[in-house]
C-alpha cells in the first residue's frame, strides 16, 4: 500500500522509540517532531497496517484513514495512557481524545448515562467503555475501531496476559528490568526537540528510579502543612543523595477547593480521586519551568504495589479493581432511580473469567491494567497535563517493561512485607537500598481533614444539598452520610468527594 492513500486525521502521544522507527522505514531525522510523527504513523501503516502497533511504543491515540478501503481506524495505546473517546452523530464518525469536544459537537444530543452514574458511584471513575454521556463511548485500551462509512466494529488487539516464568532467578529478572530501563531512558534522552525536561518525584520507589535513571535536571514534589500527608521531606533527600534539582509546590486547602471545578471541567466526566486537583496543582506549578515532565505511572499495576493487590479473596469473590467506594447496597439507598440491572461487577467479570485458573495476583493485575489503571489514573494525569499545558511522559508504563513483569513469579513480587520486590531490587542499581526499598507512602491528599473544616466546605455542602442533588440522591442518606463523616467517620470522605464531583460536573455540564 503507499503511504500517500493513508493519512492521519488525529494523533495525540509521543512516539518513544521513533529513531529505530525512521530508521526501518526510511524517514530523515531532520523532519520537525510533527512531520516526523505523521510519517512514522503514514509509513508504519502502509506496511504493516493494523499490525503497526506491535512496533510503536510511547502513549497514542490515533484516527488514521486508509482511502484505499474507504475505512478510518480509531486507535489507543494498550494500557491507555492517552484517552479516546467517539460517537456516530448524523451519519459521521467523531472521535477525540477530549470527551469534551464530542459532547459539545452541535450534532451531539448530550443525555446523562445514569448507568455510569451508579457504576461510578461503586468504583469513585468511570469505568469500562461506556461514559457519563448516552451514545458517546470511550475506546478501551489495547482496541481500535473500524468506521466504514455505516458502522463500527471494535477489535481487541492486545490485552495484558500473566505467565510466569519460573526458570529465571529472581536477579536475572532484576537485571532484565535494568537493562529495559536503561534502554527505554536512553530513547527518551537527547531529543533536541526537549531540551529541558524534569520529573515528578514522590518518596516511593517508582518516582525515585524514574527521576535517578532519567535525564531530567530538576524533581518536582507537592507538599502539605498537613505531615501525614507531606512527602516533600523524603522527596527532597531523594533529589539531595542523587544531586538533582529539587521544587516543592505547597497546596492550601483553599488553593485546592478553588481548583476542583477548573479540574473536572477539563477531565470532561467526574472523576472522585482527590489526587488530580494535586496533580494539576502541581502541573500547573511545573509549567513554570518546563512543557516536559516525567512521571512514573504503570509500575505499581505491572508489578503489584497495592496492598490490595496482597489480600486473600474470600471463594468466590470478584476483585472490583482497588479502587471501590461504596457497595450496592449503599449506592442503592443513596440513588432515587437505582437499576437493579446495573452490577457493581459487571465490567470486571469479563476479564475475571478470562483469567480464570491464574493465580489471584496476575487475575487482579490483569484487572487493574483494564480497568483501574486507564480508568483513574490515565484519565488523570491525562488530562491535568494536557489541560496545564505539559507533556507528560511515562517511560514506565512502556510494554517492555509489562513483557517483563508479566512472566515474574508472585513470589518474587512481594516479599515479606515488602511489594514489587524485584523491581525494588532492579531499583538498587540507581539508588541507595534505603531509598529503593522504602515502605510505599501513596499519594494522599488530606482532603479527608479539609472536607470537615467550615473554612473551606461551604461549596462542597451548598452542592450536597442542592437542587441538582435532591434530583439524582435522597436526602435522608446524603444528609445522614455527612452527619456521619462530621460526627467522627473521617473514611466516608471518599464517598462525599466523589459526589460532589458528580454534581459539580453536571452543573457544568447540563
Amino acid at each position: 500500500m503507499e503511504d500517500k492513500k493513508v493519512e492521519v486525521r488525529y494523533f495525540s502521544g509521543y512516539i518513544r522509540n521513533w529513531r529505530k522507527l525512521c530508521t526501518e522505514l526510511e524517514i530523515s531525522y531532520d523532519l520537525n517532531r510533527a512531520e516526523r510523527e505523521n510519517e512514522i504513523l503514514k509509513k508504519a501503516y502502509a506496511k504493516w497496517e493494523m499490525s503497526m502497533m506491535e512496533h510503536i511504543y510511547g502513549m497514542f491515540a490515533i484516527a488514521l484513514w486508509d482511502g484505499e478501503k474507504n475505512k478510518l481506524f480509531c486507535i489507543r495505546d494498550q494500557v491507555g495512557q492517552k484517552q479516546m473517546f467517539y460517537t456516530v452523530a448524523d451519519g459521521e464518525f467523531i472521535c477525540s481524545g477530549d470527551i469534551n469536544e464530542i459532547a459539545g459537537d452541535s450534532r451531539v444530543k448530550k443525555v446523562l448515562n445514569k448507568r455510569m452514574l451508579q457504576q461510578y458511584l461503586f468504583y469513585g471513575y468511570p469505568i469500562g467503555s461506556e461514559t457519563f454521556y448516552e451514545g458517546i463511548y470511550k475506546l478501551c485500551p489495547g482496541h481500535y475501531a473500524e468506521w466504514d462509512g455505516k458502522n463500527v466494529t471494535l477489535h481487541r488487539y492486545w490485552k495484558p496476559v500473566f505467565e510466569p516464568d519460573r526458570s529465571k532467578t529472581m536477579d536475572e529478572f532484576a537485571k532484565e528490568i535494568e537493562n529495559t530501563v536503561d534502554e527505554i531512558l536512553s530513547e527518551e534522552t537527547g531529543d533536541k526537540e526537549f531540551p529541558h525536561k524534569e520529573s515528578f518525584l514522590s518518596g516511593g520507589v517508582d518516582s525515585s528510579y524514574l527521576f535517578a535513571a532519567s535525564d531530567a535536571v530538576c524533581a518536582n514534589t507537592i507538599g502539605y502543612e498537613e505531615s501525614g500527608f507531606d512527602e516533600s521531606e523524603l522527596a527532597r533527600h531523594t533529589a539531595d543523595v542523587l544531586g538533582k534539582g529539587f521544587r516543592v509546590k505547597n497546596i492550601t486547602a483553599q488553593e485546592y477547593f478553588d481548583r476542583i471545578a477548573a479540574v473536572m471541567d477539563k477531565m470532561g466526566q467526574p472523576l472522585g480521586d482527590a489526587s488530580a486537583v494535586a496533580f494539576s496543582l502541581g502541573c500547573k506549578a511545573v509549567k513554570e519551568f518546563t512543557d516536559v515532565v516525567y512521571s512514573g505511572e504503570g509500575i505499581d499495576e505491572f508489578f503489584g504495589g497495592y496492598n490490595a493487590h496482597r489480600r486473600v479473596l474470600e471463594k468466590d469473590w470478584v476483585y472490583l479493581t482497588c479502587s471501590h467506594i461504596m457497595s450496592e447496597q449503599v449506592v442503592k439507598d443513596l440513588m432515587k432511580d437505582y437499576d437493579e440491572t446495573v452490577k457493581a461487577n459487571a465490567p470486571v467479570i469479563p476479564f475475571w473469567e478470562e483469567t480464570d485458573g491464574q493465580d489471584d495476583l496476575s487475575r487482579k493485575l490483569t484487572v487493574d491494567i483494564s480497568l483501574w489503571l486507564e480508568g483513574d489514573i490515565y484519565l488523570n494525569t491525562d488530562r491535568t497535563s494536557t489541560a496545564c499545558g505539559i507533556e507528560l511522559h511515562t517511560p514506565f508504563s512502556d510494554l517492555r517493561l509489562f513483557d517483563i513483569a508479566r512472566k515474574i513469579p508472585a513470589e518474587y513480587k512481594f516479599v515479606g512485607e515488602q511489594n514489587k520486590y524485584v523491581f525494588r531490587k532492579a531499583a538498587t542499581s540507581k539508588l541507595p537500598e534505603d531509598i529503593a526499598f522504602r515502605k510505599k507512602v501513596g499519594f494522599a491528599v488530606p482532603v479527608r481533614k479539609w472536607l470537615a473544616d467550615e473554612r473551606y466546605n461551604k461549596a462542597v455542602k451548598d452542592g450536597l444539598f442542592g437542587e441538582t442533588s435532591k434530583r439524582f440522591f435522597n436526602e435522608e442518606q446524603i444528609k445522614d452520610l455527612w452527619e456521619r463523616y462530621i460526627g467522627g467517620e473521617e473514611m466516608l470522605w471518599g464517598r462525599i468527594y466523589a459526589i460532589y464531583a458528580f454534581i459539580l460536573w453536571y452543573d457544568m455540564k447540563f
